[in-house]
């Protein structure tokens, strides 16, 4: 009999009780906070600790609905991409363009292997240039149903997505949102090093091509080795048998035109425009309505298919909510700049070398209270950049380390709203996925440690 796993939001209700019984325990502690570049960022030195304010019980009634007032805007987003994507699929275009995908694998096998290494490549590059991230709620509705069209399994659907763009965040040579930050309050020059960050950038990259290739290439020859077997036996997925429905016709292709197009200028929009969830939002609602035009659906029907789609984005949102509940805690529990706090300390008194490997470890760590790649680079680059000039250590060295620490843990860490909302869309349980992750994470993890260590021996940036 297999073992019934907790349920994600069972999970990080028990983190909830932890993070609550952290603040009577963690001494708190706040430091000075000023402005810089127009981002409020921490004053080194002025840690001080400050009077108590431990979560009580009513606390754990009260983060879930303050989790989801802070993080309202993402769950706006995923209700109305939700539904703004459940009209495009409701036309048909995204199955008979599927099936067309299907049909070339099927005539050219030896070049389906290359398909998913092409897509994750693409997803990593979004990831490295314009920090990809919430971005992957919508991706993931389109992987999900590729991989299994071509033989794989859900997981193979979120990690194409997920993972790809992941290895791009944490391998990135140009993230504006991480990098540009860091490198912005280290007092680098933007875009410095990205001579050896493109070579940090393809090994990341090769590293998740070849672990989900490994994987998807073993599930294909024995669906029943896949986890998430039964699950995806159980989902309402089109088989692509009866191809009467699959006709690619003009209809069909010009939904398709303005979904790839939409996606264009969603990437242009990122990175020129400065556009977040607001915009991103908008440019898919205005995309279900031309879909609904296009595909020549009636209005009733699309109302119907917009909130279906809402609603099968309910338990996203849920967890999304949730988790941003558990940073509410930290933040009013006043133990958050304590941990931060910790890891300056921690960092003195080892040898250089060592030093940078601390920095990227304890910023792993950090990531599980602050899973936000701008956010910890305000909070933690005021602090380790004085410490690396101490230490005769590179700023582009103490720049990287975060730069891994912040987002490898984001592919595996449940505190992440959008860790857990993908999970939760591609209806894969968090357990299931931390199992998966774990050897690539950990490869990833090796791989950094090692990437970390020719600009202090071999060359300084």
């Amino acid at each position: 009999m297999t073992k019934k796993i907790p349920d994600s939001i069972l999970i990080i209700l028990g983190i909830l009780i932890l993070f609550i019984l952290m603040t009577w325990v963690v001494p708190p502690g706040e430091f000075q906070r000023t402005e810089f570049n127009g981002r409020t960022v921490v004053v080194p030195g002025t840690y001080t600790h400050v009077e108590a304010n431990p979560q009580g019980p009513a606390a754990f009634f009260l983060a879930p609905i303050k989790g989801f007032i802070a993080a309202a805007e993402i769950i706006a987003f995923v209700f109305l991409v939700g539904g703004a994507f459940s009209i495009l699929t409701g036309t048909g275009a995204v199955d008979a363009g599927l099936y067309r995908i299907l049909q070339f694998s099927r005539k050219h096998p030896a070049y389906k292997k290359w398909i998913i290494p092409v897509i994750i490549t693409l997803f990593s590059l979004g990831g490295s240039t314009f920090g990809m991230s919430e971005e992957n709620l919508v991706f993931v509705l389109v992987t999900l149903p590729l991989a299994l069209a071509l033989g794989y399994d859900s997981i193979t659907g979120v990690a194409i997505c997920f993972v790809g763009a992941g290895a791009g965040f944490a391998g990135a040579f140009i993230n504006p949102f991480t990098i540009g930050v860091a490198q912005g309050i280290a007092q680098l020059p933007p875009g410095s090093g990205m001579g050896y960050r493109l070579i940090v950038w393809v090994i990341m990259t090769l590293a998740a091509i070849w672990y989900i290739m490994r994987y998807a290439n073993r599930v294909e020859k024995d669906p029943s080795r896949s986890p998430m077997y039964e699950i995806d036996q159980q989902r309402d997925s089109t088989h692509y048998e009866d191809t009467a429905n699959l006709e690619f016709n003009w209809s069909r292709k010009l939904v398709l035109l303005g979904l790839i197009a939409s996606l264009g200028i969603l990437i242009y929009g990122v990175s020129y425009w400065d556009w977040y969830i607001e915009e991103i939002a908008a440019l898919f609602i205005g995309l279900g309505f031309a879909a609904a035009l296009l595909g020549r659906l009636k209005g009733n029907d699309a109302v119907k298919l917009f909130m279906n789609g809402a609603k099968d984005m309910m338990t996203a949102a849920m967890v999304i909510g949730l988790a941003r509940g558990l940073l509410v805690v930290a933040e009013e529990g006043r133990i958050i700049d304590t941990i931060l706090n910790g890891i300056a300390q921690g960092t003195q008194g080892v040898p250089r070398f060592m030093t940078v490997e601390i920095m990227f470890v304890l910023q792993s760590g950090l990531n599980f209270f602050v899973p936000s790649g701008s956010g910890q680079a305000a909070l933690t680059m005021p602090i380790l950049t004085p410490l690396s000039d101490i230490l005769e250590i590179s700023r582009q060295s103490t720049v990287l380390a975060f730069q891994f620490g912040d987002g490898l843990s984001n592919l595996i860490i449940p505190t992440s709203g959008v860790t857990m909302g993908i999970l939760a869309i591609a209806k894969v349980p968090y357990q299931t996925w931390l199992k998966w992750m774990l050897p690539l994470f950990l490869i990833m993890t090796l791989l950094a440690i090692l990437l970390l260590l020719p600009p202090m021996f071999l060359f300084e940036w």
